[in-house]
């Protein structure tokens, strides 16, 4: 729910755990301060500011800060006082400088997608709690080394940067299993002749679903004299949390088609806005995703519906579906980097599925066989556990091991998704 100012100012938003403010703030109001007894969710995204006070520390029971599509040249450094902070997103800011003391020591989650960042700190490796770090649009040439020893990192996002290469201990950090880099100057991959398919022998209908990214509709396709049903996502931003809307659509269309991903028919050309846009096969109009997207207090894991209960076949077939899709991805080279529930559609019956959203997809550097695609083993790894998690059944002995070798925290000794596929079928 969006306050006002004048009922902060009048004392009417006393004992407030959350505030939101959307007034086209210049400075921040001092009055937020008095709410430090009770404050744990501070969101001031879509304002004007252009800094926050000193003193902002005052703020002791504050878990989580939203100050994206501001204009903070810096983060300011006075959140480093801020002792239970741990969420902060910044996206969209013009942020140039992220000092190490602006970095608060319980820092789990940071946003700090689509600025001009050029440096980061140690003091970000450092902070024990990191989990999930996007940054991706942002003018980093490198990483800091410390982030190396940042064992609790699960997700991370660097796409559209200035990277020439990835640093080598990305392939072995113990937890990562959501990475992005597609749009650096290294990332080389690209799709032959892709279809461009113009607006205007399409018909848009309803609205499908809608993300972070874009919106899916389904839409109708005239070629020639038939006419067939499509499913059309159109592309919000000229930059996704995850990274550029050409990549993920040069990443699709790379992927070729496989019964077990979303796949694409081809790109969208002359939008009357200027709107990219990737046009896919339509699913049944039954077919729903596993889960939801990963919440504030879940960070980097998906939430799923507490009444969702499996049987043990259904369980194992979504895992194979989701297992064959992405190993179809490694052999062409390419690493999916969103492997979730969330990113599962299925029928809700008997566990026949297909892997979508390509928004964190990258062409492999080393190709077919690059030790990064073991990050996609661990994130299929822990959705295995998360779907037996769900079942009454026990799992096969063999299950069990892959499941354990597909969280090993050496990410060389995990298995290919194809020998996954091997076990599950004997």
């Amino acid at each position: 729910m969006i306050q006002t100012l004048d009922a902060l100012r009048r004392g009417a938003l006393a004992g407030a755990r959350e505030l939101t403010l959307r007034e086209g703030l210049t400075e921040f109001p001092r009055e937020i301060l008095d709410l430090a007894d009770t404050l744990e969710v501070l969101d001031l995204s879509g304002n004007a500011l252009t800094g926050l006070p000193d003193d902002i520390g005052r703020l002791g029971r504050l878990r989580a800060l939203f100050c994206s599509n501001n204009r903070f040249d810096r983060l300011p450094p006075g959140l480093g006082d801020c002792a239970a902070l741990s969420q902060l997103g910044f996206r969209g800011c013009g942020l140039r400088e992220v000092p190490a003391e602006a970095l608060p020591p319980a820092t789990r989650w940071l946003t700090l997608t689509d600025n001009a960042v050029e440096t980061l700190p140690d003091a970000l490796g450092e902070r024990p709690a990191l989990q999930k770090l996007l940054l991706a649009g942002n003018r980093l040439t490198a990483l800091p080394e410390t982030l190396a020893g940042a064992a609790n990192l699960e997700l991370l996002r660097l796409a559209a940067n200035r990277l020439e290469a990835l640093p080598a201990w990305l392939a072995e950090a113990p937890s990562l299993a959501w990475l992005a880099w597609a749009g650096n100057p290294f990332d080389q991959g690209e799709p032959s002749a892709p279809e461009a398919i113009a607006w205007s022998v399409l018909s848009v209908e309803r609205l499908l679903g809608a993300g972070a990214s874009g919106e899916v509709h389904r839409a109708r396709w005239t070629d020639g004299a038939a006419a067939r049903p499509v499913a059309l996502k159109l592309f919000k931003d000229a930059m996704t949390s995850d990274g550029l809307p050409e990549r993920e659509i040069a990443a699709c269309l790379a992927a070729g088609a496989h019964a077990n991903l979303t796949g694409a028919l081809g790109r969208l050309a002359d939008h009357p806005h200027g709107a990219q846009g990737l046009l896919m096969p339509l699913l049944p109009e039954d077919w729903r995703a596993l889960a939801g997207p990963p919440s504030r207090a879940s960070c980097s894991r998906d939430v799923y519906a507490p009444e969702l209960r499996l049987d043990l076949d259904v369980a194992l077939r979504l895992a194979r579906d989701v297992a064959a899709g992405a190993a179809h991805l490694h052999a062409r080279g390419l690493s999916h980097g969103d492997l979730y529930a969330h990113n599962t559609l299925w029928d809700g019956a008997i566990g026949a599925a297909v892997l979508s959203d390509f928004g964190a997809a990258s062409f492999l550097p080393g190709g077919p066989g690059d030790p990064l695609a073991r990050l996609d083993v661990l994130a299929w790894g822990r959705l295995l556990g998360e779907l037996l998690e769900r079942t009454a059944q026990p799992a096969p002995p063999a299950v069990r091991t892959l499941l354990a070798d597909c969280l090993n925290p050496a990410p060389h000794a995990r298995p290919s998704l194809a020998h996954a596929l091997d076990v599950l079928a004997a």
